[in-house]
C-alpha cells in the first residue's frame, strides 16, 4: 500500500495537562515518540506517501517528522484548523492531494509488530471499497472504544454495542473510492467521524472489510505515560 494518512490533529483531551504543551503524537511509547514508531511501521507495509493531518501544536509534530526522510517515506502536511472529527480530517488530507487508495490510521497508537503490514496486505487482497481492523486488546469500552462486528470477513456495524461482542475497532483503516465518497459530504453532525462514513458504505452495500490484529498501545491518561515507558512500575491502576 503506496499512500497512507495519519490523523495528528487531535487535542489529547483526556491526557491533558500534559498536552497543553506537548502534542500528543510526539510523546512516547517505550521511549519514542507514537507518531515516528508508526511512520517506520506504514514504510514498512510498502507506504512511500504519507499524508500528515495536523492541527493542535502542529509545529512540534512537524520539527519532528521534517519531509519524512528520516522515515523512508514522503511527507505532505495538511492543516484541520478546528477538531471536528476523523471524517473531516480524512476528507481534508483526501482534498491536499492525498491519493485512494490509502491507509488511515491516528497518531497516537502503537500497533504490534508487523499488524499494519499486515492489514495492508489484507486490505489490498480483498478487493473492498474499505477496511477496518478489529482487536481484542484493549477490549470494548464505550464511548470511547466501541465494538466491531465482523461477520465472515465483512464489517456489519462499524460501533456495536452489543456487551457480549468483546472485539473493539482499531484506529487502522483502509480506503479507497467505493467509500471515500461517503465521506463528502461529511456524514451526521460534528464532529464528523470515520464511524458514520463506514456505516454509510455499509448500508449502501459496498464492502468493508473487517481485519482482526494483535493487542495495540496507547496513551489515554497522564499516569499512562508512566505505565508505558517504565515497566519496572507494573502494577499501578
Amino acid at each position: 500500500m503506496r499512500n497512507a494518512i495519519v490523523m495528528a490533529a487531535g487535542e489529547g483531551r483526556r491526557l491533558r495537562p500534559l498536552t497543553e504543551a506537548v502534542a500528543k503524537p510526539v510523546l512516547p511509547i517505550d521511549g519514542r515518540p507514537v507518531i515516528a514508531t508508526l511512520l517506520r511501521d506504514l514504510a514498512d507495509a510498502g507506504a512511500e506517501e504519507v499524508t500528515v493531518v495536523v492541527g493542535h501544536l502542529a509545529e512540534q509534530v512537524r520539527r519532528l517528522l521534517g519531509d519524512g526522510g528520516a522515515f523512508a517515506v514522503r511527507i505532505r502536511y495538511v492543516e484541520q484548523p478546528e477538531p471536528l472529527g476523523s471524517a473531516d480530517a480524512v476528507l481534508r488530507a483526501l482534498r491536499g492531494g492525498a491519493p485512494l487508495p490509502t491507509l488511515v490510521t491516528a497518531a497516537d497508537t502503537v500497533f504490534g509488530r508487523g499488524d499494519v503490514a499486515r492489514f495492508a496486505s489484507a486490505f489490498a487482497a480483498s478487493g473492498a471499497a474499505g477496511a477496518i481492523a478489529g482487536r481484542y486488546d484493549p477490549p470494548p469500552a464505550p464511548p470511547h472504544r466501541y465494538g466491531l462486528r465482523i461477520e465472515d470477513g465483512r464489517v456489519t456495524r462499524v460501533l456495536d454495542d452489543d456487551p457480549a461482542n468483546r472485539l473493539a475497532g482499531a484506529p487502522l483503516w483502509g480506503l479507497d473510492d467505493g467509500a471515500a465518497r461517503f465521506l463528502d459530504p461529511l456524514p451526521g453532525r460534528a464532529p464528523y467521524e470515520l464511524a458514520s462514513a463506514g456505516q454509510l458504505a455499509i448500508d449502501a452495500g459496498e464492502t468493508i472489510a473487517g481485519v482482526v490484529i494483535g493487542k495495540t498501545r496507547d496513551l489515554t491518561r497522564p499516569l499512562d505515560l508512566v505505565m508505558e515507558n517504565f515497566h519496572y512500575v507494573g502494577g499501578v491502576t
